[in-house]
């Protein structure tokens, strides 16, 4: 690799680190196919320029966590950070609905609560009770 490879690629990792503010780890539980749909709140004066993008793809539509990352070329584990973020400050929402359903109608109706349900509850008792003690996620 050259010299000038090797800076580029650490440029990269050190923009990722700062994006993140150096975390690694996002604070709700987020599938690579989690659908995100804009919310009411506005996300904090501190919050990366990347959060704002997040919110205009969203706001044109549901978008995946997956769709996300591509969009802004970032890696996921970055972007699930963010996504957390707008999730506490309730500028993003997790819909409770089904994601791509053009109707209500579901030939799965007993099959349980969908992924999208469980995190839109999880992120809802985590914003509501966040001194819970949390119980370690299956990674």
């Amino acid at each position: 690799m050259t010299a000038h490879g090797r800076a580029a690629e650490e440029s990269v990792f050190v923009r990722t680190y700062t994006l993140t503010r150096g975390r690694t780890r996002p604070r709700h539980l987020l599938a690579l196919d989690t659908v995100l749909d804009a919310g009411p709140g506005r996300p904090g004066p501190a919050q990366a320029e990347e959060c704002v993008e997040i919110l205009a793809l969203c706001r044109e539509r549901r978008r995946s966590v997956t769709e996300l990352a591509g969009r802004l070329g970032r890696p996921v584990t970055a972007v699930k950070v963010l996504v957390s973020d707008l999730l506490d400050a309730d500028a993003l929402v997790v819909p409770v609905t089904s994601p791509y359903a053009a109707s209500d109608t579901d030939s799965d109706s007993d099959a349980g609560p969908s992924t999208q349900l469980l995190a839109a509850l999880s992120a809802g008792l985590k914003r509501k009770w966040p001194d819970a003690i949390a119980y370690p996620q299956a990674g």
